[in-house]
């Protein structure tokens, strides 16, 4: 008696180590390998790996299980059971099912040669065992807190003494215990996959195609469940051919974490379609942020990219600093100023700009990647910039470092990883920029402008509409905006007209009546263009025209 509570102990310190499923199965496997068996199989029932309601199998039916741990001893490793991670090839017959059905273990100390096909799951493999010497064999179901799991069998060849209804005791006695810690990690593994699968839910499906850049992202969570649910990444196309970049972190981890995500990363999307500049954008978030009930705090940074001067606008809220990878594949981490975290209360965020040269990355991340339990920031900001240096282009493109051996090597929590790699969007002629004069000669200059470079774009059919629209766009930066600066053409998917000015205030359309003489000029704008708005830049502001290219016929 004092043997077996002994061994029943160190079962209780070797069994369940981790919350991984599969582990936790295979250490009861090999525990009981040799001690108490020569050979041990787990297999637990599909719907319960699946977290549903558990179903053994209604009468007459064959319930589906899932082979999770193989052990046994050098001269039985010949034998053919079900490989691990396969659905059983057990029928309705087999003594398993037997247990499985009745919740009953099953003792067969004594294998007669019509009992092997009853017991192992093929006729092939039935025949090995009786070549290997297997003669006793017994089943019990795993059953934890009244919820049906499994069942693991064992058997014991040679010179060895068959089982005995002691060792069914005994192997009864370890089968409750050790199934608490399975169904443990099954409700682990469970959670975890719902997490996992709600924040995956929360994050981009595909990226938008943008002038001037190829973007690739990817997201990698943490094999431990309580580590998931803060990180999150956006790309999204902004009129005139802007692309926005975010990447943020909630400083939190589980569903609450993935809640905050969540509204974080929808008011980012709103913000940014509001044209609003990155400083203002985290702003905002800021005081969003604030008022979220859960108190959670959230690094962010947030660029967008300009294809027409290849100028990149960043800011960041307490974010890790971006890595820009020339040509030569040479990588140095870019100077932002660094401001405090979203809902800390402390602003205003300062922007940096730079410019992207063609063939270089950007590469925006989260802590994850980089994180360490034993380094400091700036040892681990130095290993990722050696790897990135040292990285294939092909291998950065796809965010190959996220999911390689670096990655699998350095990180323990989840994150994200974003690649933007620029080419000229100019290189094409697809951009053009002429300056205005500040006077009534600039709508006419504008006119003659934008007629000679759609005929030179072979876009004819669009230079009555957009004559129309740059006269009214010009006249509105005469009257209110203090004169128009440049005037900006680009063709990509859509026409974009813009035209800047100095002016503080943003256009509205307002309404206008039969007498009125003025006041119709954004009505014709939104009626004839797919979309239009403006934004703030730091010398005033730009308004904005995107018109429809057909398609070649």
């Amino acid at each position: 008696m004092h043997n077996r509570l002994e061994w029943l102990s160190h079962a209780s310190t070797e069994i369940g180590t981790t919350l991984d499923l599969e582990r936790t199965a295979q250490e009861l496997a090999d525990f009981v390998v040799p001690r108490l068996a020569d050979g041990a199989a787990i297999d637990l029932l599909e719907s319960a790996l699946r977290g549903e309601h558990v179903q053994a199998g209604r009468a007459g039916e064959r319930p589906v299980m899932r082979a999770i741990a193989v052990s046994a001893v050098p001269r039985l490793v010949e034998l053919e059971p079900d490989p691990v991670g396969e659905l059983t090839s057990v029928n309705k017959d087999t003594i398993a099912v037997h247990a499985l059905m009745t919740r009953q273990p099953v003792l067969m100390s004594r294998l007669t040669r019509d009992d092997f096909a009853r017991v192992a799951p093929t006729a092939r493999a039935a025949e090995k065992m009786r070549a290997a010497g297997v003669h006793s064999y017994m089943v019990v179901p795993l059953i934890a807190r009244g919820v049906l799991l499994g069942v693991a069998d064992f058997v014991r060849a040679g010179r060895r003494p068959p089982f005995s209804r002691t060792d069914l005791t005994l192997a009864l006695q370890l089968a409750s215990r050790a199934a608490v810690f399975v169904d443990n990690a099954r409700l682990y593994k469970r959670e975890r996959e719902h997490v996992v699968s709600l924040q995956r839910n929360f994050l981009p499906r595909t990226t938008p195609q943008t002038p001037g850049l190829d973007v690739c992202a990817d997201y990698a969570p943490t094999a431990d469940a309580s580590g998931v649910g803060g990180d999150w990444y956006d790309v999204m196309a902004l009129p005139g051919g802007r692309t926005a970049l975010v990447v943020g972190d909630v400083m939190g981890h589980g569903l609450t974490a993935v809640a905050t995500m969540g509204r974080l990363r929808a008011i980012a999307r709103t913000l940014l379609a509001l044209d609003m500049v990155p400083e203002r954008v985290l702003a905002r978030m800021d005081l969003a942020a604030r008022d979220l009930e859960d108190d959670q705090v959230a690094t962010c940074l947030c660029a967008v990219y300009d294809p027409a001067t290849a100028e990149c606008t960043i800011a960041t809220a307490g974010h890790p600093p971006p890595l820009l990878v020339d040509a030569a594949g040479d990588a140095e981490y870019l100077d932002v100023p660094v401001g405090a975290p979203l809902g800390a209360g402390v602003i205003p965020y300062d922007p940096a700009k730079v410019t992207l040269p063609p063939a270089s990355r950007l590469l925006l991340y989260t802590d994850g990647l980089i994180k360490s339990r034993a380094d400091d920031i700036d040892v681990q900001l130095a290993r990722l910039r050696k790897a990135v240096s040292g990285a294939a282009p092909a291998v950065l493109e796809s965010c190959g470092l996220l999911t390689g051996d670096w990655g699998k090597d350095h990180r323990f929590d989840e994150a994200v990883m974003l690649v933007a790699t620029a080419h000229d969007a100019r290189a094409g002629e697809n951009v053009a920029v002429w300056p205005l004069p500040a006077d009534a000669r600039a709508a006419s200059a504008a006119r003659r402008l934008v007629v000679e470079q759609l005929a030179g774009w072979d876009l004819e059919g669009l230079a009555d509409t957009t004559e129309l629209v740059v006269s009214e766009l010009v006249g509105n930066a005469l009257r209110y905006g203090g004169g128009p600066g440049q005037l900006r053409l680009m063709r990509h998917e859509r026409l974009v007209v813009e035209v800047s000015d100095t002016g503080p205030d943003l256009p509205l359309i307002q309404h206008a009546t039969l007498n009125d003489e003025g006041g119709r000029g954004l009505q014709l704008i939104n009626m004839l263009c797919r979309r239009w708005g403006s934004c703030r830049t730091s010398e005033g502001k730009v308004v904005w025209a995107e018109q429809d290219i057909a398609p070649p016929v």
